[in-house]
């Protein structure tokens, strides 16, 4: 049963190749019978033999053209079928590769342009960082410059009034030794008296 559906199948093989087989086996019978045992030389000229072998050439080349037609042909359709897909697949490649090539070119433009943008913020940030430490500093010293200021005023204030008690002391206590060098026992006596009076009086 598999033989039969493999005869079927393949009918079209199979059915030339055992013609050819039949006409290969005819060829040989004839050439061997065309012989006649080697004893008489081979007449010269036509013979039927020649007619045989010519028919024979003829029917195998046809059948080997009818044979080799169809594979040769599929064969030749499907190399070219496959080289205009070969063809196809690399043109479709070369799109693809193009463009992957003009993607990662705008994304390397933009990078550079990220890049670019991202330095800008940074320096920009950097200035403002800078102009704010600066100012930070600049109020610190005004303020710090301001305190010394007030330390310094209040120092020379306590320093001015504990200079001016000093002179004042011993002011007094020149004076007092002045009065007790100009002044006799008597004239403090008198003075006394003079001081008592008036309170009496009073």
């Amino acid at each position: 049963m598999r033989g039969v559906r493999f005869i079927i199948v393949h009918c079209k093989t199979v059915l030339p190749l055992a013609l050819l087989l039949f006409f290969i086996v005819i060829d040989v019978a004839l050439a061997s019978s065309g012989g006649g045992g080697g004893h008489e030389p081979a007449a010269k000229g036509w013979v039927a033999t020649d007619t045989y072998r010519i028919l024979n050439f003829l029917v195998l080349s046809g059948v080997l053209f009818f044979i080799a037609k169809n594979p040769v042909k599929n064969f030749f359709s499907s190399r070219i079928k496959n080289i205009k897909n070969d063809l196809a697949d690399l043109e479709q490649k070369k799109i693809d590769t193009e463009k992957n090539l003009a993607a990662y070119t705008e994304k390397i433009a933009n990078l550079n342009k990220e890049s670019e943008k991202i330095i800008a913020d940074y320096v920009s940030q950097g200035e403002d960082a800078k102009k704010r430490i600066i100012a930070e500093a600049e109020a610190q010293a005004t303020k710090l410059e301001e305190t010394a200021k007030l330390n310094i005023e209040q120092e020379f204030k306590n320093a001015k009034m504990k200079l001016q008690q000093e002179i004042a002391e011993k002011s007094l206590k020149q004076a007092e030794k002045m009065i007790k060098k100009l002044i006799s026992p008597k004239d403090q006596n008198r003075l006394v008296d003079d001081y008592l009076a008036k309170v009496v009086s009073s």
